[in-house]
């Protein structure tokens, strides 16, 4: 298992990973690969089709960063269609969602996506 990622700090608009800033929601793949160009087909709704190649990367857990004020919610059933492939979901706001992400990373397969703003 590669090295898992440390998630610094968050504040609006804004996540630093590693030493590295991001100002665009993310995804971070169970191998350690970030892609902070990541949009979802309804601004905040997450549907299965905005994390289908974070499903398709095998984690045993997602973390849901729902925003500074948690304002993204997942789509009804999405929790469920996950559960039903083997993946936790754990969706709260940045800041608790970080704090998950950095304890769990050590442990399991974790895949999370960070939106950064509301």
């Amino acid at each position: 298992m590669p090295k898992p990622l440390t998630i610094e700090s968050s504040s609006f608009g804004l996540i630093v990973i590693d030493g590295r800033q991001y100002t665009s929601d993310l995804v971070i793949y169970p191998d350690g690969r970030v892609e902070d160009t990541w949009r979802r087909r309804r601004s905040h709704r997450l549907s299965i089709c905005d994390i289908d190649k974070l499903v398709a990367s095998g984690p045993e857990v997602i973390i849901v960063g729902t925003g500074v004020n948690g304002l993204l919610t997942p789509e009804p059933g999405l929790n469920n269609m996950l559960s039903d492939k083997g993946i936790e979901v754990i969706a709260l706001p940045n800041p608790k969602a970080i704090d998950h992400f950095n304890r769990l990373s050590s442990q399991k397969r974790v895949g999370a996506c960070f939106h950064l703003t509301c």
